[in-house]
């Protein structure tokens, strides 16, 4: 995961015509600025390249996913990292949770649910911000209109 952000750096997001439900109060920055990777490939849990159905050679898709912005090509690819549809956005112990955020039928951003209504985003090449729900919707990025989880990944334990 990303580095603490600089404290010389701003400490917040703006609200803008961009992020206009962002406020001081629910969300917090937690890195600083990297064009490396993206929301999509932060949500899959990688910060060294980025994933974009149309950003070839730019960017990674995965094999066999159709390069569309359609939220059935971005649930194929998550489906890939062993994520399928699920109903609600309710935090549960052992459940990792990412939400798509859709506008006029295009995928615009990707969240993970990282606590009881606490989000973890990458806001395109900007900061990466732990945030409410509603935080980053509208603007931009659309709604959350998907929901996909999977059971938690747990890292082997040291072989002794």
């Amino acid at each position: 995961m990303a580095q603490k952000p600089n404290p010389k750096r701003r400490k917040h997001i703006k609200k803008s015509a961009h992020f206009p439900k962002i406020t001081k109060k629910n969300h917090s920055v937690k890195s600083d600025q990297s064009p490396q990777y993206n929301c999509i490939a932060f949500a899959a849990d990688e910060t060294n390249r980025k994933w974009w159905p149309i950003l070839l050679p730019d960017a990674f898709w995965p094999a066999g996913v159709p390069y569309t912005e359609t939220p059935d090509s971005f649930i194929a690819a998550f489906a890939t990292l062993g994520y399928a549809v699920c109903t609600d956005d309710q935090y549960v112990e052992g459940v990792e949770k990412v939400a798509l955020y859709t506008s006029g039928g295009r995928v615009k951003h990707a969240a993970k649910l990282i606590g009881p209504d606490r989000w973890a985003s990458k806001l395109g090449q900007q900061e990466d911000i732990h945030h409410k729900k509603g935080a980053v919707a509208g603007g931009i990025y659309g709604e959350p209109t998907v929901y996909m989880s999977r059971p938690r990944l747990v890292a082997p334990l040291p072989s002794a």
